[in-house]
């Protein structure tokens, strides 16, 4: 068991709890709040004031597909030789041996969604793992969680110089659309075949992409600017599927219309320079503008874009920027969660859920020099400072 007492205990679940406590148990948070006897045989941890929060969550992220310091050799998320690669699986591209990971739980970040980069029209299949362990199948919270999809410049600009298809916004939503038709007369076809013989061949693609289907996952749209978020609601609403919107860079600008959609948003990265066209409306104010509309929002980093120890920095920015400071915390941890649908085991600090959770020396969001003094994942203390 753990014991972690006198900390400043920001749940996410309710008022921010002072001198709080926290009792944890088998990977699990059994009690939270004032006047906890420690149990005899429990590890203390005397937070003394400082910041306790649930772990953060980054809902997209490519942790692991692009390993620090090399090059190709550690460059596995983008498939770029067939626009459409729904069948590409996260969890054989990553390698939890890199560096990243380590940086990411000591900077405070425990869950990580992860996966294929925008490349393709369809890339693959993401994961949500947690951030602490050395063999992937061991850290994967729900795998798969989303399905990948991109719109705007990348697929374009990747087929362009291969002089194939997609070569315009026309062609990516055509082949979207092609495909996603595919695999509905596919699964059709199986549920309708009384005997194995009337079966239809063996798929790949088809068969990854019938969990969108059924809906038991949703289409993670990588779409920045407005045109390429409502190609991918349209096509979305096509086929009746689940949509995430990831990235949402110009969804300040279409806020009234985004209300109307009832849609989550994942925004960023906000961070760095406008690397691209696309880019040229990107500001920190999206998520107030969005938030304050009543859209849920998390913040990401994109991951490597902006390295995944640096949300919490993200989620600061934003914050200057005019978001209040829980709903600040809010889009790197309850939000996330209820996003990517995890938020029965994470983002908050409530009993029953798993326990990660970080103790900061400073304020998170506003102080530049705060440092972590210890991270938990699954009840592990697998960070002190």
């Amino acid at each position: 068991m753990v014991f972690i007492k006198n900390g400043t205990i920001y749940t996410m679940a309710g008022e921010v709890i002072e001198n709080g406590s926290i009792l944890i148990k088998e990977g699990k948070i059994i009690e939270v709040g004032k006047d906890i006897i420690a149990p005899l045989d429990a590890e203390i941890i005397d937070a003394e004031c400082r910041i306790v929060t649930p772990g953060f969550i980054d809902a997209h992220c490519h942790l692991g597909m692009w390993e620090e310091g090399i090059g190709f050799e550690g460059s596995d998320g983008n498939e770029m030789t067939d626009p459409v690669t729904p069948h590409m699986r996260a969890i054989d591209g990553i390698n939890p041996m890199d560096i990243s990971f380590r940086e990411a739980y000591e900077g405070g970040v425990t869950t990580a969604v992860t996966g294929p980069g925008s490349a393709n029209v369809i890339g693959g299949t993401f994961t949500a793992i947690k951030t602490y362990g050395s063999r992937i199948d061991n850290m994967i919270i729900k795998n798969p969680i989303a399905m990948k999809v991109a719109f705007g410049e990348n697929p374009k600009r990747v087929y362009h110089g291969q002089n194939k298809t997609p070569m315009t916004r026309m062609a990516t939503a055509a082949i979207l659309r092609d495909t996603l038709f595919k695999a509905k007369t596919y699964l059709e076809k199986k549920e309708n075949a009384e005997e194995a013989s009337k079966m239809p061949d063996y798929d790949i693609k088809m068969e990854a992409l019938i969990p969108v289907l059924k809906k038991e996952i949703p289409l993670k749209a990588h779409a920045h600017r407005a045109d390429d978020i409502f190609t991918a609601l349209r096509i979305a609403k096509e086929f009746d599927v689940n949509i995430t919107l990831d990235h949402c860079t110009e969804g300040h600008l279409i806020v009234d219309e985004l209300v109307k959609e009832e849609k989550p948003a994942i925004v960023g990265p906000t961070f760095g320079n406008r690397s691209k066209f696309e880019l040229q409306n990107k500001s920190f104010d999206t998520p107030k503008v969005l938030t304050e509309a009543g859209i849920k929002v998390a913040i990401t980093t994109d991951s490597p874009v902006i390295p995944l120890q640096h949300l919490p920095l993200c989620a600061g920015l934003a914050h200057n920027a005019g978001l209040s400071e829980i709903e600040a915390f809010k889009a790197i941890t309850i939000n996330p969660a209820e996003i990517v649908g995890l938020q029965d085991r994470i983002g908050s600090i409530e009993v029953g859920k798993d326990a990660d959770i970080v103790i900061f020396d400073g304020h998170p969001l506003k102080d530049v020099d705060c440092k972590t003094y210890v991270t938990i994942i699954n009840g592990e203390v697998v960070y002190k400072r």
